[in-house]
C-alpha cells in the first residue's frame, strides 16, 4: 500500500466492478455487506491503518457502484417504442429460442465505425439521429407500412449494428464509398441479436450489449441506403479521415510486400490484422503468437525507440524530444486502430514520459494501474474485453515476475537472459486467460515465442516501418529496405509451419473458473517469490561472509582423500534451509501441480454418462460421453450452400463453417482431448460438413461409416483428411455391436449388410465401401444402452428403412424395444417417423435436431402430431438450443440452453 497505492486502489476498484458484474440485486448486496463486515479482518492481517482501509473500501464500493450505474443505463429505448407502436401485437425476443420477428423500419444516423466489406456483406455501426417503423398503430410486421417522411417520428442516439446484403457486384463500389462520419438513411428490418444456442457458445447479443448496441438492422442491397452529406466536423468524420489514411498506408504496404506478406505486414505495422490469410493466422493462433499482430506495448516501445534514436541523430534536445514523442504516441494510437491494448500502451507511455520529464518515474506498476483506472472510468465494459485483460495482465506479470525469474537464468548471456525471463513471464501470466477464452495451449508456445518474436520485433517490425516511411520519399528505396524483411517473413512462417506440424503438442482445456485463475496466479507468484527471496538471501549472506572459510578435515576420506563437509564450508546456506521453508515451497508446488491437473480434466466427470445434442442449425450433431470417459461424436453438422459458381464474389474471406465455428470450439471448451470414434450416419452435407474441421483439430480413434460414401467434394476432403492422419475407417451394418466400456453398448440396427460384406452369410474379410446417392435410406441407425438408459439414433432414415428395421427386429422376437430417448429422423421430416416405428420403440422423449426458421418447414406438423399421440415428450433444438442429458443410474436428467 505504501509503495504502490495506485496498484492496490486499482485492484479494489476492479474487484468491486467484477462483483457488480457477476451478481446483482439481493445477491450483490449480501456479498457486499459480508465483505464490508470482514474488512476489519483484512486490516488486521494486512496491518493497515483505519484510514487506508477506508480508502480501499471506498475504491471497492465506488467501483461496484460505477459499474452498476453504467450497466443500469445500458438499455434500449427502441424496444419500448416498438411495443407502443404495435400495441403489444409483437414482443421481440420474448422467447430467446425463437427467431425474433423482422420489423420493417427506416433509420437515419452517422456511421461511427469502419465499414467492413467481406463478400456480399457490408457491416458497420450507425449512431442514430431518428427512426420510424414502416408499420404501426396495430399494423402487423410485414404490412405495406407508411409513406416515407422527411422527419422521423422518434429521435434517438442509440447505436445500431447494420448489415447490408449487397445485391450485385456493382454495389461493392457503392459500399466502398460509405465512410465513418457519413450520414445515412437506411430502410430494412430490425432484429434482436441472437443469443448463445449452446452451453459455452458465443453470445452475440451479450457481445453487442457490451458495446452498447441492442439491435441489428438488416438491409437488402445498397439501394436501401441513401447517403447524405458529411458533417462539417465531428469526431467520427476525423476518425473516417484516419481510416482513409490507414487504407492508403495499407495500399503502400501492399506495394512493398508480395502476396500473403502484404496482409501480414499490414497487421504488424498498422494493425490491419484481418487481411492476413486465415491459414497463416491459424498457425499464429495455435502457437500463441497472435499478440504479434495486435498493436501493443512492444510495438509502441519499438516505434518510440526508433523515434528517439532519429531525434538524437538530428541533435534534438532531450526536452524537445520528449514533447515530440508525447505528440507522436496519441497519433500512433489513433492510426493503429484504437484497440484496448494500444490504448493501454499509449497511456502508459505518455504517463511514463511525463513522469520521466518531471523526474518522478519510480514504479511501472503504479503507471499501469493509473492507465487501468482511466480506461475503466472512460468505459467500464473494458473490464470484459479480452484484449484489455491480456494486455494489463501480461504487463503486470512482466513487472512482477521478471525480477523473480531472472536469478534462475544467470547461466544465460545477459541479453538472452532478459528476453528469456520476459518470454517465460508472459507465458505464465497469459496461460490462464488463454485457456479460459480459447481453450487451447500449445506446449511449443514458449519455443515459438523465443524463436519468432525476436525476429519479428528486432528485424521485421523496425525495418518494415522504415521501408514504409522511406517509400513515401521514393518507392524503390522502400522496396530495397523491404527485401530483407521479405526473407525474414518467409523464415518466420517456415518456422511457424514446422512447429505447427509437430503433432501431440496442442492441449485442450475446459474454461476454468475465476477462482481457479486466481489460485493459479497466487500459487505461481508465491512459489517464485519464496524461491527468489531464499536465493537472494543466500547470495547476500555469502557476499557478507568472511574472506576466509575453514577448510574441511583432511582425514577420513576414502583412499586417503579428504572428506568434504559442505556444512562446515558453507554453514550459512545450510542454516537457512529449514524444514519449514522446504515444506512451504513443496506445498506451493504440489498445490500448483494439483491445480493444473484438475484444470486439464474434461468438463464431463467420469462415472456419469452424457448425451449432448449440439445445436448446429439445420443438421445433426451429438456428443456421447460414456461413464468411463469414452467420447463418441455422432455427425458434425454442416453448412449447406446453394450458391452458383457465377456468384463467387459473394463468398466471404472466411465463410462460416459450422464445424470450425461451432463444433470444434464447443469440444475444446468441454475439455475433450480426443474422440475415440466419430460415427457418420450418412454422407449428406448437413451431417458430415463440419467433421473435416474436427478431424483436423482432434486425435480421432476411428471413423465409422454406413458402408458407403456420398459422391461430394465434402466427403472426399473428409476422407482425405482421415487418411492423411492414419485414422482407421470402419463400415458398420445391422447386427454389429460396439462396447466402448463395461456400462455402454451400441447395437447397430441399419443399414442391412450388403451381400459379400463381413457378417453376411458367413463372409469374412474387409468390407468394400462404395458410392451411393441415396444416403438417407442407408443411414446408420443404432441403439445406445448406457448405464440403464436407452437412446435411439436414426440419422435421416426414411419410412422404407424403418420398415426394414422393424421386419428384422420382429423376426428376432415379438417383444417391443421401448427406448427412453429417440433422435427423430431427418429433422422431423414427413418422410420418417411412421406410426409403426413409434408403436414399436414407444420413446418416452423425442429430440428433433432442426434449424430455427429453416426453409424446409421442419419439423413436419404430421410428425409432431404422431409424437404427441404416442405420448412422447418433445425437445427441439430450434426452440431449446442445445439439449444435454445426464445419465445417473437409470435416471436421465435433462437441461436445455434456451428452455424447452
Amino acid at each position: 500500500m505504501e509503495r504502490r497505492p495506485l496498484a492496490v486502489i486499482a485492484c479494489c476498484w476492479i474487484a468491486g466492478s467484477g462483483l457488480s458484474c457477476l451478481y446483482d440485486g439481493t445477491t450483490f448486496w449480501l456479498l457486499w455487506s459480508g465483505l464490508t463486515l470482514i474488512a476489519p479482518l483484512f486490516a488486521v492481517v494486512g496491518r493497515l491503518s483505519w484510514k487506508r482501509l477506508l480508502v480501499l473500501w471506498l475504491a471497492f464500493s465506488l467501483g461496484a457502484a460505477y459499474w452498476a450505474y453504467n450497466d443500469g443505463r445500458n438499455i434500449s429505448g427502441i424496444g419500448a417504442k416498438l411495443e407502443q407502436e404495435y400495441s403489444g401485437i409483437i414482443s421481440l425476443a420474448a422467447d430467446p429460442g425463437l427467431e425474433a420477428e423482422e420489423i420493417p423500419i427506416r433509420m437515419e444516423g452517422t456511421i461511427v465505425s469502419p465499414v467492413e466489406i467481406d463478400g456480399d456483406r457490408a457491416d458497420f455501426t450507425l449512431k442514430l439521429s431518428g427512426y420510424e417503423f414502416a408499420g404501426g398503430e396495430g399494423e402487423a410486421p410485414g404490412g405495406s407500412g407508411k409513406a416515407v417522411k422527411k422527419e422521423f417520428k422518434y429521435a434517438s442516439r442509440e447505436k445500431i449494428a447494420v448489415q447490408v446484403r449487397l445485391a450485385s457486384q456493382d454495389e461493392l463500389a457503392v459500399a466502398a464509398s460509405w465512410k465513418r462520419g457519413r450520414k445515412l438513411a437506411i430502410s430494412g428490418t430490425l432484429e434482436a441479436p441472437s443469443t448463445a444456442r449452446n452451453f459455452g457458445g458465443f453470445d452475440y447479443r451479450n457481445y453487442l450489449r457490451h458495446q452498447r448496441i441492442h439491435w441489428l438492422l438488416k438491409a437488402a442491397g445498397a439501394s436501401a441506403v441513401t447517403a447524405g452529406e458529411n458533417q462539417s466536423f465531428s469526431i467520427s468524420l476525423m476518425l473516417g479521415k484516419i481510416d482513409d489514411l490507414r487504407t492508403s498506408l495499407g495500399n503502400r504496404v501492399g506495394e512493398l510486400f508480395p502476396d500473403w506478406q502484404a496482409g501480414y505486414m499490414k497487421g504488424l505495422i498498422i494493425g490491419l490484422a484481418d487481411e492476413l490469410e486465415p491459414e497463416k493466422y491459424t498457425q499464429f493462433t495455435n502457437l500463441g503468437l497472435t499478440h504479434i499482430l495486435a498493436i501493443s506495448g512492444s510495438h509502441v516501445a519499438i516505434n518510440v525507440g526508433l523515434l528517439f534514436g532519429l531525434l538524437r541523430l538530428c541533435r534534438i534536445t532531450r526536452e524537445t524530444s520528449l514533447w515530440i514523442v508525447m505528440v507522436f504516441v496519441p497519433a500512433y494510437v489513433l492510426l493503429t486502430g484504437f484497440t484496448p491494448s494500444v490504448i493501454r500502451s499509449g497511456i502508459m507511455t505518455m504517463l511514463g514520459l511525463y513522469l520521466m520529464r518531471r523526474r518522478l518515474l519510480k514504479d511501472g506498476l503504479n503507471v499501469l494501474s493509473a492507465a487501468a483506472l482511466l480506461m475503466l472510468i472512460w468505459d467500464p465494459y473494458y473490464l470484459l474485453n479480452v484484449s484489455f485483460q491480456l494486455s494489463f495482465a501480461v504487463t503486470a506479470g512482466l513487472i512482477l515476475f521478471v525480477p523473480l525469474l531472472s536469478p534462475y537464468l544467470r547461466w544465460l548471456p545477459e541479453r538472452l537472459r532478459g528476453a528469456t525471463a520476459i518470454t517465460v513471464a508472459a507465458q505464465l501470466v497469459s496461460y490462464p486467460l488463454t485457456i479460459f477464452y480459447f481453450n487451447q495451449f500449445s506446449l511449443l508456445s514458449l519455443a515459438a515465442n523465443m524463436v519468432i518474436v525476436p525476429l519479428v520485433s528486432l528485424v521485421a517490425l523496425p525495418l518494415g516501418t522504415a521501408a514504409l516511411l522511406a517509400s513515401g520519399l521514393w518507392l524503390p528505396l522502400g522496396q530495397w529496405i523491404a527485401y530483407p524483411v521479405r526473407l525474414i517473413n518467409s523464415l518466420t512462417f517456415v518456422a511457424a509451419e514446422w512447429l505447427n506440424g509437430r503433432s501431440g503438442f496442442m492441449t485442450y482445456w475446459k474454461s476454468p473458473s475465476l477462482l481457479w485463475i486466481a489460485a493459479f496466479y497466487l500459487l505461481t507468484y508465491g512459489l517464485l517469490f519464496r524461491s527468489a527471496r531464499k536465493k537472494a538471501r543466500q547470495e547476500r549472506d555469502l557476499a557478507a561472509g568472511d574472506d576466509t572459510v575453514p577448510l574441511p578435515p583432511l582425514s577420513g576420506g576414502k583412499g586417503g582423500q579428504p572428506k568434504s563437509n559442505p556444512k562446515s564450508a558453507f554453514p550459512s546456506l545450510w542454516l537457512q534451509t529449514s524444514w519449514k521453508d522446504v515444506s512451504i515451497t513443496a506445498g506451493l508446488a504440489a498445490g500448483l501441480f494439483a491445480l493444473i491437473f484438475s484444470g486439464y480434466q474434461p468438463a464431463n466427470a467420469k462415472g456419469i454418462g452424457h448425451v449432448q445434442f449440439i445445436d448446429v442449425g439445420q443438421g445433426d450433431c451429438a456428443l456421447i460421453t460414456t461413464p468411463e470417459g469414452v467420447n463418441i461424436l455422432v455427425d458434425g453438422g454442416g453448412t449447406v450452400s446453394f450458391r452458383k459458381a457465377s456468384d463467387a464474389w459473394r463468398d466471404r474471406k472466411e465463410p462460416f463453417e459450422v464445424g470450425a465455428k461451432t463444433v470444434v470450439p464447443l469440444l475444446k471448451k468441454r475439455g475433450i482431448h480426443r474422440l475415440d470414434a466419430i460415427i457418420l450416419t450418412h454422407g449428406d452435407q448437413d451431417h458430415v460438413g463440419g467433421l473435416r474441421a474436427v478431424v483436423e483439430q482432434f486425435p480421432v480413434g476411428a471413423l465409422i461409416l454406413n458402408g458407403s460414401l456420398a459422391d461430394s467434394a465434402t466427403m472426399n476432403k473428409l476422407m482425405s483428411a482421415a487418411l492423411v492422419r492414419d485414422i482407421p475407417i470402419y463400415a458398420a451394418h445391422a447386427g454389429m455391436r460396439l462396447m466402448p466400456d463395461h456400462a455402454t453398448v451400441l447395437q447397430f440396427l441399419a443399414p442391412p449388410a450388403e451381400p459379400g460384406e463381413p457378417g453376411q452369410a458367413g463372409q469374412t474379410g474387409e468390407a468394400e465401401i462404395f458410392y451411393d446417392k441415396d444416403q438417407n435410406h442407408r443411414s446408420l441407425v443404432f441403439r445406445l444402452d448406457m448405464d440403464g438408459a436407452s437412446f435411439l439414433f436414426t440419422g435421416d432414415m426414411d419410412i422404407a428403412a424403418e420398415g426394414t428395421v422393424l421386419d428384422s427386429l420382429s423376426t428376432a422376437g415379438p417383444a417391443a424395444e421401448r427406448v427412453d430417448v429417440m433422435k427423430v429422423a431427418h429433422h422431423g421430416s414427413k418422410t420418417s417417423t411412421s406410426e409403426e416405428w413409434l408403436a414399436y420403440f414407444n420413446p418416452a422423449v423425442s429430440v428433433i435436431s432442426v434449424g430455427a426458421s429453416n426453409s424446409y418447414g421442419h419439423p413436419n406438423p404430421g410428425v409432431l402430431e404422431r409424437l404427441a399421440v404416442a405420448g412422447s415428450g418433445i425437445y427441439r433444438t430450434d426452440r431449446a438450443g442445445e439439449i444435454q442429458m445426464k445419465v445417473t443410474g437409470s435416471e436421465i436428467l435433462v437441461r436445455t440452453k434456451l428452455g424447452r
